[in-house]
């Protein structure tokens, strides 16, 4: 009998163990429906749980459900690397020792490689390094406008076209997101300045809103299906754009069908009202110095915590308010961490080492080659000089959040060293951008005139002179936080430029910056190239370039005006920009970067679209399939690409379209397709692409809807916005 009992006191506690399984949560089953798993996660998590939810816990993160083992949400920058960890409640870095990443080239030169491929490449190898360091948020990427030169972060962001931004943040998404990373892009929206971003209220019209400055989330919401949104500091119509009532409820959520998170920029909350009540999800980085009030704002008193809290057990706030932000962060946390799909990452692989050499060769534009000085093949001279602080100085740091702390980074000079030998290359720094720290106030600074003649005297005696110049991430250049100060080159640069010239003739001027310079000189220097900030594998690639290893294929994803003044946005004054500290008028409404060149006929120095080869291509005439079109069809249109040079190549081809009568203003043309297309020497292809009849609507202010209007549209294939090839005309019905 004692035997018996035993043996059903077993049966019974495997019975249970079987039953526990069986009744096992279904938020915890990774094979069950993600909507699912979110509805049985919420009704297991507490009020106060799920306030919790809403609002930092550090620097980078928020609360999880520890009691469900729901997992904390942990961002961290940024699009072009992943940054250094922090301490819990400070922006200083913690000092690891494993936490050094692979900088990827800036975002100005991913869309200046006009390839799609590219970003999808660009957007899987940050991912898998977010994914290694068990990010669940990568904050990025960037997509605000290039509107004026001026802007500190335009570095950072996909230049002034809405298409070309919108094709390229597409995959950039879907390869961070495959690795279980949310990708948050940002800065949502009309963040196109750093001059009191924080408060500036911003005055558009719909039309240059829909047209212009929300393409690009558009097209990451619905065709990238981004997990989360990053709003914007400035305001816009009066309400703050991290809990605006049109751009979040409206549009994202209303118009776009956006299921994801929308999480403020650090800083970007200023009223618990508006937050609950106008789509913001999650709180970050309100002022935060710490867990006590002890010099900055406790966490528990954030807007989206206590005073939320308060208000819903008052009734001032509904439950269903709170059940919407912690359903969108619990669909966000099952579709990442908790994902039974998340892959492992890599970090500072040699595949990302690759994948960034990549992504930097295609988006070097070459801008001018007078003489055919380029390519300098290694033995062709025996005396390179290299000139100029940017070939030495570290481009991954500074800039503000953007900032990196990189395993290794490759200078242009380490990588002309590489390149040429190091017997062949002599260096000389020309000018200095920084006067020395407090802690050696008392050490002298080399003047200026010192630098140039040491710089002149290097350049007399050499075959060729390779300079290297341009902005940095300094305040008031490239840098979050502050916007530049002045059009022209910094440190003396033109002066300096100017005495090279007269020194040596063969000069290259490498221009390393996220932002159009004036060019005082452009018609005598022979060579010029626009490099941006490469990242780790940075002299590698222009090594590669300047030798002709490598063909460059980049152009332009923004104007480079002659003069400041040409640009449409400053052309109307300071109350169009930078504003009078609180309104900013967008005068020039839909006429952003080209459109404000060609519509009002302006020459630009360098066009949108832009850039050289060292190969020759042959334009055919375009065609399409045919001559008339209903508004639900697509348009499929071709041409003959023949490469015509010497050497191996790409060109990024474009097509531009425009309205030839229409009822309202439109721009002299418009972007609406390209494709990058790689030829050998002598090969032919026909290029064909597709523009959707939808696509050369306007935003109706009237109807609040896209419009085709029938009639006349002319179509034009073109090497850049001011270069074009052939036009074909086609009847909208």
């Amino acid at each position: 009998m004692k035997k018996l009992k035993t043996f059903l006191s077993c049966l019974l506690v495997v019975g249970l163990q079987v039953n526990a399984q069986s009744a096992r949560p279904v938020y915890l089953d990774p094979s069950e429906p993600i909507e699912k798993r979110v509805e049985d996660a919420l009704s297991r998590i507490t009020l106060k749980e799920k306030v919790d939810m809403c609002h930092a816990q550090s620097k980078f993160s928020a609360k999880g459900v520890a009691r469900l083992g729901i997992p904390e949400v942990w961002t961290d920058d940024g699009p072009h690397g992943i940054r250094e960890e922090v301490f819990w409640d400070e922006w200083s870095g913690a000092k690891w020792t494993n936490d050094s990443c692979t900088a990827f080239p800036a975002l100005t030169c991913l869309a200046a490689t006009f390839n799609p491929d590219v970003a999808l490449l660009y957007g899987k190898s940050v991912g898998e390094e977010a994914r290694y360091r068990n990010k669940t948020v990568l904050l990025g990427p960037g997509v605000n406008i290039y509107r004026t030169p001026m802007n500190g972060r335009n570095f950072e962001y996909m230049g002034e076209d809405p298409y070309l931004s919108s094709r390229m943040v597409v995959p950039y998404i879907q390869g961070v997101q495959q690795n279980g990373v949310a990708a948050c892009v940002k800065h949502f929206a009309l963040n196109n300045q750093e001059y009191m971003r924080d408060h500036i209220n911003v005055n558009i019209s719909d039309r240059a809103l829909y047209e212009i400055y929300l393409p690009a989330f558009k097209a990451a919401v619905q065709e990238g299906k981004a997990w989360s949104i990053m709003g914007s500091y400035n305001e816009l119509r009066g309400q703050h754009c991290c809990h605006n009532d049109l751009l979040l409820n409206q549009i994202l959520k209303t118009e776009w069908k956006f299921d994801g998170v929308v999480i403020s920029d650090w800083g970007g909350v200023h009223d618990s009202d508006q937050a609950v009540q106008n789509g913001l999800d999650l709180e970050m980085g309100t002022s935060t110095d710490g867990l006590t009030n002890n010099g900055g704002v406790a966490y528990a008193d954030y807007y989206l915590a206590n005073p939320f809290l308060k208000g819903i057990e008052l009734g001032k706030y509904t439950v269903d308010q709170l059940n919407s932000k912690v359903t969108r962060i619990l669909r966000l946390i099952f579709r990442s961490t908790m994902s039974k799909d998340r892959p492992f990452g890599r970090f500072v692989s040699p595949e990302h080492s690759a994948a960034a050499l990549k992504i930097a060769e295609e988006g070097i534009v070459l801008l001018k080659n007078n003489r055919q000085l380029l390519p300098v093949t290694v033995g062709k001279y025996k005396k390179i000089a290299v000139i100029g602080e940017n070939a030495t100085r570290s481009v991954t740091l500074g800039g503000g959040s953007s900032s990196l702390k990189v395993q290794y980074e490759v200078t242009p000079l380490e990588g002309l060293i590489a390149k040429y030998g190091k017997e062949n290359i002599v260096y000389s720094r020309g000018y200095a951008s920084e006067r020395s720290s407090k802690k050696k106030a008392k050490q002298l600074i080399v003047p200026s005139d010192s630098l140039i003649n040491a710089a002149v005297e290097t350049a007399k005696n050499a075959d060729v002179v390779v300079y290297f110049g341009g902005l940095n991430k300094n305040p008031n250049q490239d840098s979050e936080g502050s916007d530049r100060k002045s059009y022209e080159l910094p440190y003396g640069q033109d002066k300096l430029i100017t005495a090279l010239l007269k020194a040596n003739k063969n000069l290259v001027v490498m221009l390393v910056s996220g932002n159009a310079v004036a060019m005082p000189w452009v018609n005598e220097v022979p060579v010029i190239l626009q490099t941006w900030y490469l990242g780790s594998e940075a002299g590698n690639a222009i090594a590669g370039v300047l030798s002709g290893e490598v063909n460059p294929s980049g152009k332009l994803p923004f104007s480079f005006p002659k003069k400041l003044d040409d640009n449409g946005a400053i052309s109307f004054g300071k109350e169009s920009f930078p504003g009078d500290s609180i309104n900013e008028y967008y005068k020039e409404d839909i006429l952003v970067g080209y459109r404000w060149f060609d519509t009002k006929k302006i020459a630009p120095l360098f066009a949108f679209g832009y850039g050289l080869s060292y190969t020759s291509f042959e334009y055919g005439k375009i065609t399409t399939d045919k001559k008339s079109y209903n508004p639900d069809e697509t348009i499929k249109v071709s041409f003959i690409l023949k490469n015509t040079g010497m050497k191996d190549g790409a060109e990024a081809v474009q097509v531009y379209a425009s309205q030839a009568h229409a009822s309202v203003i439109r721009p002299a043309k418009e972007l609406k397709a390209f494709k990058k297309v790689f030829l050998k020497t002598g090969e032919s292809v026909t290029v064909e692409l597709e523009i959707k009849v939808q696509d050369l609507a306007f935003f109706n202010e009237v109807t609040h809807a896209w419009s085709v209007e029938p009639g006349e549209f002319i179509l034009r294939n073109a090497a850049s916005s001011a270069e074009v090839k052939s036009n074909v005309s086609i009847k909208v019905l």
